[in-house]
């Protein structure tokens, strides 16, 4: 695996109390051994198929989903194939894989290490949570026949460590705040660590655009929730708020339409049907509209990509930390195959406006992609090329 990274100083003003991940470990993840991913405002990995590089997406999806509270059993819904090629498992046949990532933040870097079983049964075996030096947090599995871990968590009282039961089907770090009473200085970095972690992990959205659904109107029954969906179905609808939301966004939105797609375009639109659907259109001037069902599969993805881009957490379907203000949090948009069906000119221009939005600190991008050139395109991309000796 070849990374590389921008020059130095080219990280964004972001401000250091944004919380973000700066670095996806698989230490033994599917094809993965020892892989480590430095992940900047704009991330993307190159190599060919089979290399591994949706295999490192899901892995931080998988992270995401965790931090969010969900369960095991929803966030691998094959755990078997997240085991790494001819692994062996133990007398007692058990197999498992590990993931971890670097968050920086308020706290500085604060490193998420989790170890999970696969076979026979699915739960977390271990978790480690560190800040330099210091365990914040650390589980095991001490007696295989219960439904929970030992943990242990750095207290700095009278009492340097607390020791409890958490649940093995869950990421503990996410439910330290439930636990941890805050009292002692050393729970205060506890809580504060753990919800740095939380606050990156969850801010993440999934983009995986489908053309063929993006061409069909949107029904009156989705109608309402007005948040894109991962796989931008909605688009028509989302395309409806927003227009009348912001105008200098909607403005940059046109702009990079025109940039990516043939024929003329005046403006993006949507408008709603007798029936209460909603369409989504292409204003190519002089009073004549096209549905945008009529874009190919490329430009559909195309239009998708750059909208996402030009939006944030209250236009696209994440669920943020409530609590924490929205200047603390960072985006950060996954998308997988981020060149699929682009064209040349497609490819330049939403490398621009990739580069263009993740400077300015309020989005952060990991894309994976089908070669390196992607480098000269995107300025100030960290690149992670697979292809050339393998991971």
């Amino acid at each position: 695996m070849t990374v590389h990274l921008p020059e130095a100083g080219a990280e964004p003003p972001s401000g250091p109390d944004r919380s973000r991940v700066t670095e996806l470990r698989l230490s033994a993840f599917a094809s993965h051994r020892g892989a480590v991913f430095p992940l900047g405002p704009l991330t993307l990995v190159a190599g060919p198929s089979g290399s591994g590089k949706t295999t490192a997406l899901t892995a931080y999806e998988a992270l995401a989903r965790l931090g969010a509270g969900e369960e095991l059993v929803d966030v691998f819904t094959d755990p078997v194939a997240c085991v790494p090629d001819r692994a062996r498992g133990d007398g007692q046949h058990r197999r498992g894989f590990r993931i971890g990532c670097t968050v920086e933040g308020p706290v500085g870097a604060v490193r998420l290490d989790v170890a999970v079983q696969a076979e026979p049964e699915l739960r977390v075996v271990g978790e480690r949570l560190t800040r330099g030096g210091l365990t914040l947090l650390e589980t095991a599995l001490r007696d295989p026949g219960r439904r929970a871990v030992q943990a242990a968590w750095h207290t700095a009282g009278m009492t340097p460590v607390t020791r409890g039961p958490l649940p093995d089907d869950r990421l503990g770090t996410a439910l330290l705040p439930l636990r941890v009473a805050g009292k002692t200085e050393g729970q205060r970095l506890v809580l504060a660590a753990a919800e740095q972690v939380v606050v990156a992990l969850r801010s993440v959205f999934p983009c995986s655009p489908r053309p063929g659904l993006m061409r069909l109107p949107v029904p009156p029954g989705l109608i309402g929730a007005g948040r894109l969906l991962s796989g931008c179905d909605n688009l028509a609808e989302v395309l409806l708020r927003t227009r009348e939301e912001c105008g200098r966004r909607h403005a940059r939105l046109v702009a990079a339409v025109r940039a990516g797609c043939a024929g003329p375009v005046a403006d993006v639109l949507a408008e709603v049907a007798v029936d209460g659907s909603v369409h989504a259109l292409i204003d190519r001037g002089g009073g004549i509209k096209s549905p945008v069902g009529r874009l190919g599969d490329g430009e559909l993805r195309y239009l998708a990509l750059a909208l996402v881009l030009l939006t944030g957490p209250g236009v696209l379907e994440v669920d943020p930390v409530a609590e924490v203000p929205s200047a603390y949090q960072s985006l950060t948009v996954l998308a997988d195959g981020l060149d699929h069906f682009l064209d040349e000119r497609q490819k330049r221009a939403i490398a621009e406006l990739a580069a263009s939005m993740c400077e300015r600190g309020h989005i952060r991008l990991v894309g994976t992609v089908s070669d390196a050139s992607w480098g000269a395109l995107a300025t100030g991309a960290a690149m992670v090329d697979l292809g050339r000796d393998g991971t």
